[in-house]
């Protein structure tokens, strides 16, 4: 069991990044993660990579800027629903080791088996002895994935009450966001202490020395957003390999084909 820290920060930076120094920086970022995606192919290196916290404080956000420019193939998201009643019958950890990495692959967690030591423990959706159980035996579930070769890497955005507020009000008011707020986002809004507490005592067991939690200070969306990347850059030492070059031949001639008219083809109207 690690010693446990303190993962609320007092003091926030909050300087916002212009938006062209913002894009530029994340570009940068992105191609530094296409490289490391080419060493973890290239090597054989099996990758998981958690995103907790609280709702409204960017993990969305960050895993889409991870993913964009990756291989599917290679980066795969993996974001749970509800388990089925199939599921809860199963040992806890069933469903999500069916979407750990083969080899040459690296998983992006949106929410993970955390879940159980959060929305699961405040909303009353697992009895006492089922959270106990796993307080017991996260830590050794994890120990076991590392032994195996797996590179975890577990991230939690730390965001303030004022700013989850702000997010959640944007969310209300703009159709375009309004689908991220579910009902069970509203009900947990009103649990803000129970969720802390629940927070403390998953970190008081599962932030050890062999996998500690990493805490991202998320009240600046953009700064979060680099700042985990470029810390994600540095959890596995990586190069760049040389890339074949590529070179285009030249079009397959017409040899007297004659293509329909595309008039003939059904248009959708050109409204922009």
């Amino acid at each position: 069991m690690g010693k446990h820290k303190s993962i609320e920060p007092e003091k926030r930076d909050d300087r916002k990044i212009p938006d062209k120094e913002y894009a530029r920086k994340l570009q940068k970022l992105q191609v530094e993660l296409v490289k490391l995606q080419e060493w973890i192919k290239s090597k054989g290196l099996k990758m998981v990579v958690i995103f907790e916290g609280r709702d409204a404080a960017g993990k969305g956000g960050v895993i889409k800027c991870i993913s964009q420019s990756l291989n599917p193939r290679i980066c795969r998201v993996v974001a749970l629903g509800t388990p089925t009643e199939r599921e809860k019958a199963q040992w806890y950890f069933q469903r999500y080791v069916a979407h750990l990495p083969a080899s040459g692959e690296m998983v992006l967690f949106d929410r993970s088996w955390y879940n159980r030591a959060g929305v699961e423990r405040v909303m009353g959706f697992c009895t006492e002895e089922e959270y106990q159980e796993f307080m017991r035996s996260c830590p050794e579930f994890e120990n076991m994935l590392i032994r195996s070769g797996i590179t975890l890497v577990k991230y939690w955005f730390s965001v303030s009450d004022e700013e989850q507020e702000n997010r959640f009000r944007a969310r209300i008011e703009d159709p375009t966001k309004r689908w991220k707020l579910s009902e069970m986002d509203l009900a947990s809004r009103e649990k803000w202490i129970e969720y802390s507490k629940a927070k403390d005592e998953m970190f008081r067991y599962t932030d050890t020395r062999l996998s500690p939690w990493f805490v991202v200070p998320a009240d600046n969306k953009k700064r979060a957003r680099l700042n985990c990347i470029k810390h994600l850059l540095g959890v596995i030492p990586y190069e760049e390999l040389p890339q074949k070059k590529i070179k285009l031949k030249p079009r397959q001639e017409s040899h007297k084909y004659v293509r329909p008219p595309f008039t003939d083809q059904t248009i959708i109207p050109e409204v922009y």
